[in-house]
């Protein structure tokens, strides 16, 4: 079994890499579609490490920089790939959805709701034809469980005994629509007995239920080369894509399984593990434009303030001696004298001392809070 702790700095570095892939996309570096994975990063990372990928494979759908990560890509490539840059993994010309890495038996990637299932189910033949043990992981969400592809697929994979688990990561919304407006079923587990395939409901925020389930059903489809069918149940806490806003979903309902988050549940579970862990991964779920409104923000306006004023101040003396002067008929050298004693005097040593003060009031939490996400970035590695 994979120690938690790595299923920890796996979920960490896929949200950290989610959020800064946001940051670029809202500062216009990376372009097209983007699916983030915030919030589903317990099911890719149990239900990978739960697999021998030496032989076995994992295909997925658009949402795939998550079980990229897990698969042991370099985030460099995925990064440069997201930027279209002929350094990604797919030369820059796939993009967001089309991660792909054959010597690490990741097969993408697919930009087609449900296409990758079919697809999945070849690869499952290809290993069950070489017959080195090997088992495919088929991931798609709940928006693919009504195509064709899924049942054609389960169907063909039962009559032949085809070693590959299927994976509905149910993230309870496909695009904008719950998925219980449109499914006469919503225990998606029972449909696989249509097919006399075996399913099973999983709770998809915590990683050691995905992959203690998953490697259950990775035994038994090495063993008896039979198909399984797992709904993993799980909440995303972005749009469906960069472009989407959500707002379909209440901002109870998103801070309800905000309180479930993965990461939180993990760090939980690992009490003797570095605790520091836990408040370094969520800075209670913010974002840098978060973080900045919370805290850097509050501590700014006061340093704000006191500039204003002595800016004003100043204004106004300024005003004042060159009104005055220029009716007395002053030399303009007598003016700009007079001009740069009173700038000194309004600026004495008891003000300035005052707002470097407040400026390091407003700069010391940043620092810390940067330490503490490089501390804990550190002992994860």
């Amino acid at each position: 079994m994979t120690e938690p702790r790595e299923l920890l700095r796996q979920m960490l570095l896929i949200r950290r890499f989610e959020e800064k892939a946001a940051q670029m996309y809202g500062l216009r570096k990376i372009g097209g579609f983007c699916h983030l994975y915030i919030g589903q990063e317990a099911v890719a990372v149990g239900s990978i490490a739960a697999l021998e990928l030496a032989r076995d494979y994992v295909v997925t759908a658009y949402r795939d920089h998550g079980h990229a990560l897990a698969c042991g890509m370099d985030p460099k490539p995925l990064m440069a790939e997201l930027f279209g840059k002929a350094t990604g993994c797919s030369k820059g010309k796939g993009g967001s959805m089309h991660f792909f890495d054959a010597a690490r038996h990741f097969l993408g990637g697919n930009g087609i709701v449900g296409a990758q299932i079919p697809v999945a189910t070849g690869v499952a033949l290809a290993g069950k034809a070489r017959g080195d043990g090997g088992v495919t992981l088929c991931y798609f969400g709940d928006g693919a469980i009504h195509q064709g592809s899924f049942h054609e697929s389960l169907n063909m994979a039962r009559i032949w005994n085809l070693p590959v688990i299927y994976i509905c990561e149910n993230n309870q919304y496909g695009m904008g629509t719950d998925f219980r407006r449109v499914s006469s079923i919503t225990e998606f587990a029972a449909m696989g007995a249509s097919y006399g395939i075996p399913g099973r409901l999983v709770n998809g925020m915590d990683a050691l239920e995905v992959h203690r389930e998953v490697s259950a059903a990775v035994a038994r489809v090495r063993e008896g080369s039979v198909p399984e069918f797992l709904e993993i149940r799980t909440y995303r806490y972005r749009g469906h894509s960069m472009s989407d806003p959500a707002k379909y979903r209440t901002q109870d309902e998103l801070e309800s399984y905000k309180r479930q988050d993965p990461i939180v549940i993990l760090s939980a579970a690992l009490k003797g593990i570095n605790p520091e862990l836990l408040e370094a991964a969520r800075v209670d779920g913010a974002t840098e434009l978060q973080v900045f409104r919370r805290i850097v923000l509050p501590l700014l306006l006061p340093t704000i303030a006191v500039v204003t004023t002595t800016i004003v101040i100043v204004a106004l003396k300024t005003f004042d001696i060159v009104y005055t002067m220029t009716s007395g008929n002053y030399d303009t050298d007598v003016i700009a004298n007079r001009m740069i004693r009173e700038l000194f005097t309004n600026l004495n040593p008891g003000r300035a001392s005052a707002i470097a003060v407040v400026l390091l009031v407003a700069i010391i939490p940043v620092m810390a809070l940067n330490v503490r996400r490089f501390r804990a970035q550190e002992a994860l590695r």
